[in-house]
């Protein structure tokens, strides 16, 4: 079932979101309002396949499942298929080139996600990771933000953001966060490889991925207001790393 014409499938009622899960179809979140019985079972299965579960009143149910019957229960499908960190290195030793990645920390507004997914492909990054707690995730709106961009660039959904960092740093990638107490993105270099770590727009990067990083860069600011919306901030630093890695000698 579609929910308002969306790509984003619907599945509700026990026994479909039960079977669903146990297919392996990707789902993005389940919804759920209860407990026991054969929701506690869709809650533990949902555990083991690694799917968001949220908790739900009645009404978000009814109006997600367009008012049909779902029985406490309602899955989203999510609109692309997620694909591991390590994938995404990949890309990059199959290109012979250096590691373009952006993290995405906390994004919960899916049009800035989408936003940021669509110049990331224009810019030629090798993907998106994200977290699967607060964030936005590959819906029907950040679908439809990202012009179908979303359909390109790789996303990866990780349980532990601080640990996959470990893990790209591991492998030689460099971690560069965006606040104002950084350096001047002007003046830092961005022709190695990298992973640019973009901030909510309420708190920006959170306490601990912000020690993950190993620099910290910042736009300056000459108007009275003190900060971009976080899309438009990605893209500015996405492109001054485009800029750079152009005119590096080869």
């Amino acid at each position: 079932m579609n929910f308002e014409g969306a790509s984003e499938n619907i599945i509700a009622g026990r026994n479909p979101v039960t079977e669903a899960l146990k297919s392996g179809a990707e789902l993005d979140t389940i919804y759920i309002n209860g407990s026991g019985g054969s929701l506690n079972i869709i809650r533990r299965i949902a555990r083991e396949k690694g799917v968001v579960v949220k908790d739900a009143n009645d009404k978000k149910l009814s109006q997600l499942s367009g008012g049909a019957s779902h029985q406490g229960v309602v899955a989203v499908g999510a609109c692309g298929k997620y694909v591991t960190p390590e994938e995404i290195l990949n890309i990059s030793a199959q290109k012979g080139t250096k590691p373009f990645i952006i993290i995405c920390d906390e994004i919960e507004d899916p049009h800035n996600l989408g936003a940021i997914i669509r110049t990331a492909e224009t810019a030629g990054a090798d993907g998106i990771i994200i977290p699967k707690r607060r964030s936005a995730s590959l819906n029907a709106t950040v679908y439809k933000t990202s012009a179908g961009a979303a359909s390109y660039v790789p996303v990866a959904r990780v349980a532990n953001l601080a640990a996959c960092i470990d893990m790209l740093k591991e492998n030689g990638v460099w971690i560069y966060g965006t606040d104002a107490s950084g350096e001047d993105y002007c003046k830092t270099d961005l022709t190695g490889s990298i992973a640019l770590v973009i901030g909510s727009e309420g708190f920006g990067i959170s306490r601990l991925i912000r020690e993950k990083c190993d620099f910290m860069m910042k736009l300056p600011m000459a108007g009275k207001i003190t900060s971009l919306n976080a899309s438009v901030a990605a893209g500015i630093f996405m492109y001054e790393a485009v800029r750079q890695r152009r005119i590096q000698p080869k």
